[in-house]
């Protein structure tokens, strides 16, 4: 049965690490959540150590340049984590076994430096050895329909599809975004070979625990919107987790941010998805 919870201080005390997702947490893609502030601050008072984990498909160096965009300090934080560094580094550490060249779905912002990994960017599919998916173009969408010709090509040549974001769609203020993932799921529905980097997957985990040290899965609290990738990659690691109900979910709930579901609602989703997320919260605040 999962917990309503009115702020995280009435748990605060069971757990010593915090890993926060920030699409739909953290922040609305616009602006920080009222709450944010005073909780961090309240959580480092008290000795927490907080992570960011997000599936956002820059490199942490990246993501801590924008975060003051949304009003967040990186300082707030003890870690950063995120797929597209997760991405990045696996591509580091492949030594070319995807192969040297790469068709970039995405914006130029969600990368490094290709040459200095000895990679190189194709225009063109039929010059790729792998695709690299980051997310939408500068634009902020992603037309499903104009790549179905691109990846036919890649399944009749066997290419895989890394994909740097699993999240099929974000919250922009109100406005919804396609992800990676919608795309990643679209190469897999014709048989394509996918590479996941990001929650719910084990990388973002692990590497976020290195992050916060010898510490018990017991006691560490994963917050996030997402029941598929925040909740359910929580769970697969033995954490609690808190879903934040006013997120990406909150139309399907009928709970705007700021408000809790029904129990018969949160029932209804949780029933959707196979398990129940530990806690509910409307919005982050102590």
């Amino acid at each position: 049965m999962t917990q309503a919870l009115d702020g995280i201080g009435a748990v605060a005390q069971q757990y010593d690490v915090f890993l926060f997702d920030m699409w739909g947490c953290l922040h609305d893609g616009i602006r920080a959540f009222p709450g944010v502030a005073d909780l961090l601050a309240k959580l480092r008072q008290r000795g927490k150590r907080s992570i960011v984990i997000s599936n956002a498909p820059r490199l942490v160096a990246s993501l801590r340049v924008q975060m003051p965009s949304f009003g967040l300090d990186p300082a707030a934080f003890d870690g950063i984590v995120t797929s597209g560094e997760d991405s990045w580094q696996a591509l580091v550490a492949d030594t070319h076994k995807l192969g040297r060249r790469f068709l970039h779905v995405g914006s130029a912002l969600n990368l490094g430096d290709p040459a200095a990994i000895g990679l190189e960017i194709v225009a063109d599919i039929d010059d790729a050895d792998f695709i690299l998916a980051t997310g939408p173009a500068g634009d902020g969408t992603l037309d499903m329909h104009s790549f179905g010709a691109m990846l036919a090509k890649a399944r009749k040549c066997d290419l895989a599809l890394l994909c740097a974001n699993p999240d099929l769609e974000v919250l922009r203020g109100e406005q919804r975004f396609l992800c990676a993932g919608t795309l990643a799921q679209a190469y897999e529905a014709i048989g394509g070979r996918t590479i996941y980097h990001g929650k719910p997957h084990a990388g973002v985990y692990r590497r976020a625990m290195g992050l916060a040290g010898d510490v018990a899965p017991s006691r560490v609290l994963a917050l996030g919107d997402a029941m598929r990738t925040d909740v359910a990659g929580a769970r697969a690691f033995g954490f609690d987790q808190v879903f934040i109900s006013g997120g990406i979910h909150a139309e399907g709930l009928q709970a705007p941010i700021g408000t809790l579901p029904t129990a018969g609602a949160m029932a209804e989703l949780s029933k959707s998805f196979g398990f129940a997320p530990t806690y509910v919260l409307a919005e982050l605040r102590w």
